[in-house]
């Protein structure tokens, strides 16, 4: 299983990105999938994610509550977070993951495949 993150960038405190997460996998329906997050000198640590199949389930860190959306578009094989009003504390490295074990709020070690990570940059 391959996970292609894309959709990072640089933008002003206030504005909004969407990341998309393309996987190579027949089952992506079977996986729960997760954005996580690594800033600079800090544990990555969990942002949002959503069950698997229908994706009816969704988990979302209290930091960012109300102002991230994860969803999913299993005929595409891909996953979404929409940010909006983002602030200079949501900068980091943004990595996109997929657990078989279907957890909807999976521990680092649950991971089983991980993309490789896109960059958002926030600023003041």
């Amino acid at each position: 299983v391959q996970l292609q993150a894309s959709g990072g960038g640089l933008v002003q405190a206030g504005g909004s990105l969407r990341l998309s997460c393309a996987a190579s996998v027949r089952t992506f329906s079977a996986y729960s999938m997760a954005w996580f997050r690594q800033a600079p000198g800090k544990e990555r640590e969990l942002v949002a994610a959503i069950s698997w199949s229908s994706g009816s389930i969704a988990y979302y860190a209290a930091s960012v509550q109300g102002r991230f959306t994860i969803s999913r578009d299993n005929a595409k094989n891909t996953v979404y977070l929409q940010m909006n009003s983002l602030k200079p504390e949501d900068t980091a490295v943004y990595y996109c993951a997929a657990d078989r074990g279907g957890s909807t709020r999976p521990r680092l070690d649950q991971v089983d495949y991980w993309g490789q990570g896109t960059l958002v940059t926030v600023s003041s």
